[in-house]
């Protein structure tokens, strides 16, 4: 247990504040349709290179890095589990949005969620996460879990929340910062501090 007051980190590592949210996963409505020109795609182990593109295109500003630490076996072996579902949405355009549920746990969980930064604000976001909490519902989960933190997109806490999932827990992250060994560019996320000596 951390004492209370400032811990300050080396040179180098980060901590993240995450809190973990819960939907109860009762009367989940039947999902919307996606609008014409959308589709969801499950993607499977043998298109690591497909995923690790998109997942870096969406997740590159807010510091996701943990898929992108697996080598391409472990990858491929993830996105192949029966009960690890990635999907990709695709427009006319390509790739753009990301929805991937993690049911190898008692209690399943959202593991990855987002758009591309050119659909935010379209209604879309709310269109995957009622596919999601109907998929996990279908399964037969009670509940579905979500985690997010203080360097993820800003409004992403209250869209959880809209969406009807509600905070349980606080936990405090701490790791390397992924842009000092080359996983993500020196560049990515802006908005965290690049700290090295």
């Amino acid at each position: 247990m951390l004492s209370d007051g400032y811990h300050f980190l080396p040179p180098g590592r980060l901590a993240v504040f995450t809190m973990f949210l819960r939907h109860p996963l009762r009367n989940v409505p039947q999902p919307a349709s996606l609008p014409d020109g959308f589709r969801l795609e499950r993607i499977s182990g043998d298109e690591i290179r497909r995923y690790r593109q998109l997942f870096r295109a969406i997740g590159q500003d807010w510091l996701w890095f943990g898929r992108l630490k697996l080598d391409d076996a472990a990858l491929a072996s993830l996105l192949s589990h029966a009960d690890h579902e990635a999907m990709i949405l695709v427009d006319r355009q390509g790739d753009c949005g990301l929805v991937e549920l993690d049911f190898r746990e008692d209690e399943p969980e959202l593991v990855y969620f987002g758009l591309l930064e050119r659909l935010i604000g379209q209604g879309l976001g709310r269109a995957l996460a009622e596919m999601a909490l109907a998929r996990a519902a279908e399964r037969g989960a009670r509940s579905l879990m979500v985690h997010t933190c203080n360097f993820d997109a800003p409004g992403a806490l209250g869209f959880y929340r809209k969406m009807g999932f509600d905070p349980f827990a606080n936990a405090l992250e701490f790791f390397p910062d992924p842009r000092l060994d080359g996983t993500l560019p020196r560049e990515a996320a802006a908005h965290v501090p690049l700290i090295e000596r």
